[in-house]
């Protein structure tokens, strides 16, 4: 089972192809220029130096949401595209269930955190048994102090990770009440390989889409649309 991945709901572009338990290839880059310049030229990339028939992939894998708006409708229309081109079918990975796969067999509990601005944050609560990994609170939109509190009524130790770590981080210190840890850098933001590795197991789980069913889920409305729904309120 080929599977390509796709992530560009963040800061991070990440494009991977694994095969069953193989990671053959990862192109990840953490830098200021657009999605739209660098997600297809790292697949070309990579199809390149793995030598890459395309049209040899089982599915393609791509970060749903949530995330950045912007760079969540770049992979969309990329994974589209693609899978229109190729006759692939997609697979959606919950962004935040993505980033806790980093932490796979990680003891403590794995907390996922992306910077959604104004003191929110796109977060979920994970832990991983034998069962594999097991979702304790669903990705969700939601104040840092709001998920700060539930980690601390569950009382058990938890490892932080994401984009929203350094903003949130002194936050963190100061109200933890349990103990608790941060991600290293090699794990601690999108990550492709995660989202392709997770759509191994969605896929023998039958849970697929055709290209022109996916969309992506952003959990809330834009800014731009929760201004004009403002506007809209203040002149009724």
């Amino acid at each position: 089972m080929k599977i390509l991945g796709l992530d560009s709901s963040g800061l991070v572009a990440s494009v991977a192809v694994v095969e069953d338990d193989n990671l053959l290839a990862e192109y990840t880059v953490n830098y200021k220029k657009t999605h739209s310049q660098t997600l297809l030229p790292m697949l070309d990339e990579i199809v390149k130096m793995i030598d890459l028939d395309l049209g040899t992939i089982d599915a393609i894998a791509i970060a749903g949401g949530p995330g950045s708006f912007t760079g969540l409708r770049i992979g969309s229309a990329t994974a589209k595209g693609l899978g229109l081109a190729l006759k692939k079918p997609l697979i959606q990975i919950p962004t935040v269930d993505g980033i806790a796969y980093n932490l796979y067999g990680s003891r403590d509990m794995v907390c996922p955190l992306m910077d959604a601005r104004r003191n929110q944050t796109y977060t979920g609560l994970y832990e991983f048994t034998e069962k594999g990994m097991e979702i304790l609170k669903p990705q969700c939109a939601v104040g840092i102090d709001e998920i700060l509190e539930e980690i601390n009524k569950r009382g058990c130790a938890v490892a932080f990770l994401g984009d929203g770590v350094p903003v949130f981080r002194s936050f963190i210190e100061e109200n933890c009440q349990v103990p608790y840890s941060f991600a290293p850098a090699h794990v601690n933001k999108q990550r492709a390989a995660s989202v392709a590795s997770l759509a191994l197991i969605y896929y023998q789980e039958g849970n697929i889409k055709t290209a022109a069913e996916h969309s992506p889920d952003y959990l809330r409305l834009s800014q731009a649309e929760r201004e004009r729904l403002a506007r809209e309120q203040t002149n009724e």
